[in-house]
């Protein structure tokens, strides 16, 4: 639905626009861009998502979805 997903990284839940490699997680180990302008390396343990979230990334990410529901839909 939005352009974003959350990825664990660096002690946070980070938001990203970089697309998914596989299924819906970034893998363990691989170079993520945030949106809260930050590179860092994902975590996918079961562990990493009870991190904190990142409040830039959230902020952000409440902006890029806000923005997508302002978008006008084709009726068909």
């Amino acid at each position: 639905m939005y352009p974003f997903h959350w990825v664990p990284a660096d002690g946070r839940r980070h938001a990203s626009l970089d697309k998914r490699p596989w299924g819906n997680a970034y893998p363990s180990g691989m170079l993520v861009n945030t949106l809260c302008s930050q590179e860092v390396v994902a975590d996918a343990t079961r562990e990493a998502w009870l991190w904190k979230t990142c409040d830039d990334c959230n902020s952000e990410a409440r902006r890029v979805a806000e923005a997508v529901r302002e978008v006008p839909r084709m009726s068909v």
